[in-house]
C-alpha cells in the first residue's frame, strides 16, 4: 500500500500516482488506485471517467460492496499485461459538501483497503490522498507500507514536507521515499537532490521536469502512454521500477 501525498496542492500527485499505476500495471502486476481526496476528487478524469456511476462516497455509506465499485480503467495499450482498478471520489456539488459538512467514518475507510486488496488480489494499492495534514491522511499513512512524498523545489514545500515527514516518522511509516516534480531545467539537480537527502534522512527516487507537453494535455489522459518517450515518462518508469523493487 503506497500513500501518495503532498503538503500543498498543485504538485502533480494525482497526474504521478495515475502513471505510476500504469507503469506498474504495464509490468504485470494488479493495481488499485484509491481516490481518497473527497473534498476535490480528480484523479478518475484521468483515467476517462468523468463520472463515475460508483464512488468512494458510496462504499462510505455502505451502497454497494468493493466489487461493485471497482471501475476497470486498465488502458488498452497494455492489454495482457496487469490491471488496474480504480475507487473513484464523487465529483458531485453534493457528495461534496456532504463528505465536508459531515465528514466520514475512518475505520471505515480502512476497511475498504483491505477490502479493495482482496477483492482485486493487488500487488499494489495507491491511496491519493488529499494535500496536507488532516485524520485521512494521518489514517492513511499510519497503515501504509509507503509514503511516496511528492514536492515542488521551493521553500513552501520544502517546510510543508518537513512537517508531514516528522509526523510520518512519529507514526511509523515502515518506507518513506521522494520525489520532486515541475523543476526547472536551470536548477542543479543533483545539488537540489543531495540537499533533499541529507534534510530528510530518506532517497529522492527522481526529480521530474516541468513540462510544457504535459501541460498540453491539460490532465486528460495519462501521458506516460501519450509521450512514452518523454524524459519525464521515462523518469516515471524508473520511479515504478524502483517501486517494485521495494516491494520484494
Amino acid at each position: 500500500m503506497i500513500a501518495t501525498h503532498s503538503y500543498r496542492g498543485g504538485t502533480g500527485k494525482s497526474n504521478v500516482t495515475a502513471n505510476l499505476a500504469v507503469e506498474l500495471a504495464r509490468s504485470g502486476h494488479n493495481v488499485g488506485v484509491i481516490d481518497t481526496d473527497l473534498p476535490s476528487p480528480g484523479i478518475h478524469i484521468l483515467f476517462g471517467q468523468d463520472q463515475p456511476t460508483t464512488t468512494v462516497n458510496g462504499l462510505l455509506s455502505r451502497e454497494y460492496s468493493v466489487k461493485h465499485a471497482m471501475i476497470d480503467v486498465t488502458p488498452d495499450e497494455i492489454e495482457g499485461a496487469g490491471h488496474i482498478w480504480l475507487l473513484a471520489g464523487s465529483p458531485k456539488p453534493t457528495d461534496i459538501a456532504r463528505i465536508v459538512k459531515e465528514g466520514y467514518d475512518l475505520e471505515r475507510l480502512i476497511d475498504i483497503y483491505r477490502e479493495f486488496g482482496a477483492a482485486g488480489e493487488l500487488d499494489f494499492l495507491f491511496v491519493d490522498t488529499h494535500p496536507g495534514i488532516n485524520e485521512t491522511t494521518l489514517m492513511s499513512i499510519t497503515v501504509a507500507d509507503l509514503l511516496l512524498m511528492l514536492l515542488r523545489p521551493d521553500r513552501q514545500d520544502y517546510q510543508g514536507t518537513a512537517v508531514t515527514v516528522d509526523v510520518a516518522r512519529k507514526l511509523g511509516v515502515p518506507a518513506l521515499r521522494f520525489v520532486v516534480n515541475k523543476a526547472i531545467a536551470s536548477l542543479d539537480w543533483a545539488s537540489l537532490r543531495s540537499t533533499l537527502e541529507t534534510t530528510y534522512g530518506d532517497p529522492c527516487l527522481a526529480i521530474l521536469p516541468q513540462s510544457d507537453e504535459i501541460m498540453m494535455y491539460g490532465g486528460n489522459g495519462l501521458f506516460c502512454l501519450q509521450q512514452p518517450d518523454h524524459p519525464l515518462a521515462v523518469a516515471l518508469r524508473e520511479i515504478a521500477q524502483a517501486i517494485s523493487i521495494l516491494r520484494h
